[in-house]
């Protein structure tokens, strides 16, 4: 008796699902063991509850910006949702990330809702395409302050690190826009050209508003200094006290390292990547481990109060409950 086609790709996800929660679970086991327990514990639990409860509302604030970045992409690309069916699908995404590789697995999410909403399919896969690049950016131009803030304090392995990060975003920036305006349509097989096309006219419709390609940019830089600021509050409160410009140094490069689809959702990785940035700065790496895990609570927090928004936004558009128009973000061109 053999298994039917279907279940291949679904036990391979399982098993890819299995690895990365062994992969994050194996990581976590390394920092309890060779880090001291106790004092890790201790400074997690010097944090004021309402303390925590303050950064979730902050995290939850700068995702509800996130809402309105996302959704002034996508529309310019001719997208055309309104901000309740741009919500939902976002915090479905958001969500959906607790239980995915990575946060581009929550983007995938994301797009696939948007995708039975969006008026144009094609704007809503390009804006969502450059709504990501425009958070690299932004994570790359915070960590590009915090190395110009530190000058002569960054080690020669942190400025490596950063000019290799800095080097990859610019290098993908660069050969998504050199596709998009000089790749010919007839280089594509046939099937692909029409979708090309779609895609090219889209991407004009973005570039002929840089204004609000600006906005949005704005928005990301404002959402992960956002982020920076919270997690040194909690560095605060866990007793870890660096210099502000350390963490607008380490805390966006370590985040882009929870990229890689290695743990579940960065879980494990983002700590180990944090800790050894913020070291050159005179941080326990115990107390560095401690700010992490906090933060990965509130991640956890923050993604379960998503998935119950999404929950409520979804059921609240059911068939028959209310209809909505969409509304464009960005104003029409005449």
């Amino acid at each position: 008796m053999t298994s039917s086609p279907a279940s291949h790709p679904r036990a391979r996800t399982w098993l890819g699902a299995a690895l990365r929660l062994g992969a994050s679970g194996l990581i976590l086991a390394l920092l309890f063991h060779f880090l001291p327990f106790e004092q890790l514990l201790e400074a997690v639990e010097r944090v004021p509850l309402g303390l925590w409860l303050t950064a979730l509302g902050g995290y939850l604030a700068a995702h509800a910006i996130g809402v309105l970045k996302w959704r002034l992409m996508i529309n310019l690309a001719g997208a055309e949702l309104s901000f309740l069916q741009a919500a939902r699908c976002y915090f479905t995404g958001l969500c959906a990330t607790l239980f995915l590789p990575s946060i581009v697995g929550g983007d995938v999410v994301r797009l696939g809702l948007a995708l039975r909403l969006a008026r144009n399919r094609v704007g809503a896969v390009l804006g969502s395409v450059f709504d990501r690049l425009l958070d690299l950016t932004a994570l790359v131009g915070v960590a590009a302050a915090g190395a110009i803030w530190l000058h002569s304090s960054l080690n020669a392995q942190s400025r490596k690190i950063f000019w290799m990060v800095a080097g990859g975003v610019t290098l993908v920036l660069v050969a998504l826009l050199t596709v998009l305006t000089f790749v010919p349509s007839r280089r594509f097989p046939y099937r692909m050209r029409r979708h090309f096309a779609r895609l090219r006219q889209a991407a004009r419709s973005i570039s002929r508003q840089p204004q609000y390609v600006a906005l949005a940019l704005g928005l990301g830089v404002t959402v992960q200094i956002g982020f920076v600021l919270l997690t040194a509050a909690i560095a605060a409160g866990c007793g870890l006290h660096v210099p502000l410009r350390a963490w607008l140094f380490a805390w966006p490069l370590a985040k882009l390292s929870a990229l890689l689809p290695v743990t579940q959702g960065g879980l494990g990785v983002r700590e180990v990547a944090l800790a050894a940035l913020v070291a050159p700065f005179g941080a326990a790496p115990v107390l560095t481990v401690a700010v992490g895990l906090v933060w990965e609570a509130i991640i956890l927090a923050g993604g379960l109060l998503a998935g119950l928004a999404s929950f409520v936004l979804a059921r609240a558009f059911a068939p028959g409950n209310v209809t909505t128009a969409s509304v464009s973000s960005a104003p029409a061109e005449e």
